[in-house]
């Protein structure tokens, strides 16, 4: 019997101007891992939140059609009532957390489900182990980075030991090794698993069986050897195919240099003795593990901390992109907020470089996961900054865009000094002149290969 069942899922949001969801169908075998694919505001993210009863309980909307998880019709039956049963990570974990403490963000879903008292002790470092945080048991939420803080959500869900669970793009802010030490996690677990994903290469490895979405619509649902087979076929860039820099001499002008400089978020360290830098003509890539600094030295690079201990020296205007874009945008037009730092000219060829030509009118907030970051790219694109520094820029972006973001980079290399911090290796690969590794003391730097 199907664990879950969509029957002919039509649904729009308030005040959208097209359906987000178009007659969808499907079903969901127990133990199933399904890897949901498609562009940016395909409808990946609502047919998760469809299978959680948060749409339309939750979002509103017009709802047409039916879905039925573990037989209860999400119609009927509020988000509350499939608690326990259904457990979901979105793709912005900051909106997720709702304590201040690790051990309390991961034990308040158990709270919630009336679990005794006393297993949860020992259920929440068993999840937190699971995700590779359990050193994590005892810190405070906001002193985390946002890979740490996707771990914790991670946590908090396999906490409630649930029958489906559903993945927002789980592994975007995750290093290489923590997203395969994950997804081998999610691969064991006895439970069904929805997985959306823009970085689809490890989840595909995995996959029992694969839904592509366009324009609201399932236009292939098949078991994997037979998707991988299409894929290769119409969507190649799903399957990671990318092709490295080719630059010449590079310029010598340093448009940042950081020499030994340390900083510290209060009592917790962050970065200790770090030296880089990032010449004009050239694309930094800066990797490394969650936790381990990388935010920090790009933050300290544009001039948005100060160090405590050392010197960092930049030439002309830098301009930053946080890892989470959309929580920073005030306009009520797409165009009006790209304006905020030029004129609307040079905001709609902004928006033009990134993709968004015919966007202009659009609400930011009607906007996909996706097409907000590229949004947030425009803004700071049409400061024509002397330094670009990019936080997880392929976040929530589908392989055809992140191809389409690799060319805009490469092709604007010449202009300006570029640090990229990223933990989509093929994305690094494509764009990256050096790749700069953060470690336990400071930063070795690396060519390319």
């Amino acid at each position: 019997m199907a664990l879950a069942r969509v029957d002919g899922l039509t649904f729009s949001y308030p005040e959208a101007e097209r359906p987000a969801l178009r007659g969808v169908s499907f079903r969901l075998e127990p133990g199933e891992l399904v890897v949901c694919l498609g562009p940016s505001g395909s409808g990946k993210s609502t047919l998760l939140r469809a299978l959680a009863g948060l749409v339309p309980h939750f979002h509103g909307g017009r709802f047409s059609g039916r879905v039925e998880v573990a037989g209860l019709d999400t119609r009927r039956h509020r988000p509350a009532d499939l608690a326990g049963t259904v457990a979901s990570v979105f793709q912005d974990p900051e909106e997720q957390v709702v304590l201040t403490g690790v051990e309390a963000e991961v034990a308040f879903g158990l709270e919630n489900l009336g679990t005794p008292p006393s297993e949860i002790p020992a259920r929440t470092r068993e999840a937190l182990e699971a995700v590779g945080a359990a050193h994590l048991l005892f810190r405070s939420t906001s002193t985390l980075s946002g890979g740490e803080l996707q771990r914790v959500c991670l946590a908090s869900a396999l906490a409630l030991r649930p029958r489906l669970l559903l993945l927002d793009e789980p592994t975007s802010q995750l290093d290489p090794e923590a997203a395969d030490a994950f997804l081998d996690l999610v691969e064991r677990l006895e439970v069904a698993v929805v997985l959306s994903e823009q970085r689809p290469a490890r989840p595909l490895e995995r996959a029992d069986r694969v839904l592509f979405l366009e324009d609201g619509r399932i236009v292939l649902d098949a078991p994997r050897a037979e998707a991988l087979e299409w894929l290769e076929r119409h969507r190649p860039a799903y399957l990671g195919v990318e092709g490295p820099p080719t630059d010449e001499a590079l310029p010598v002008e340093v448009v940042c240099r950081l020499e030994d400089v340390s900083f510290a978020y209060g009592a917790v360290p962050a970065v200790d003795g770090v030296s880089l830098s990032v010449r004009r003509g050239e694309v930094v890539a800066l990797v490394g593990p969650n936790g381990i600094g990388k935010t920090t030295v790009a933050k300290l690079a544009a001039g948005l901390l100060e160090p405590a201990t050392g010197r960092v020296e930049r030439r002309g205007r830098a301009a930053y992109l946080s890892q989470d874009p959309g929580r920073y945008l005030i306009s009520e037009r797409a165009d009006q907020e790209v304006a905020l730092a030029a004129d609307l000219p040079h905001a709609w060829q902004a928006l033009g470089r990134v993709g968004l030509r015919g966007f202009e009118a659009r609400h930011p907030r009607d906007l996909s996961s996706g097409e907000r970051e590229r949004l947030a790219l425009a803004c700071v694109l049409v400061t024509e900054p002397d330094l670009l520094v990019l936080d997880e820029p392929t976040r929530g972006v589908d392989p055809e865009r992140k191809h389409a973001l690799a060319e805009l980079i490469r092709g604007e290399a010449r202009k300006r000094a570029t640090l990229v911090v990223t933990h989509d290796e093929r994305f690094a690969r494509a764009i990256a002149d050096r790749t700069v590794g953060l470690g336990e003391a400071r930063v070795r730097e690396a060519a390319l290969v």
